[in-house]
């Protein structure tokens, strides 16, 4: 079993399409967070310890994550997808997306 990690900002729209796409997959457990302090779901280390795989959204995040949580990463892959703000939640387009960029680093 994989634990799969899903950040974007706000954990509004991108991160929890994704945790929604990919947590009916076989021998995949997902969870999403925003690395916003006002968002739905905040990040923390303990959901970063908990991942095998995190995936970000974008640079920004990328560069968030590693800057505050550089202890809990140790040993983690830290993806960044380069999928920018612009999609709502469960957008079909950002869907096909996610599907074309993620499932290869399972």
């Amino acid at each position: 079993m994989k634990n799969v990690l899903f950040v974007c900002s706000q954990n509004k729209l991108r991160s929890p399409t994704a945790e929604q796409v990919f947590a009916s997959w076989p021998n995949i457990e997902t969870a999403s967070a925003g690395t916003n302090n006002d968002a739905e779901n905040p990040l923390s280390a303990e959901q970063i310890e908990w991942a095998d795989i995190v995936f970000v959204m974008e640079k920004a995040h990328r560069n968030k994550v590693q800057g505050k949580y550089r202890a809990a990463l140790k040993g983690k892959r830290l993806i960044c997808l380069h999928i920018p703000d612009d999609y709502d939640f469960m957008d079909p387009a950002l869907i096909r997306l996610l599907e074309a960029k993620v499932p290869r680093h399972f």
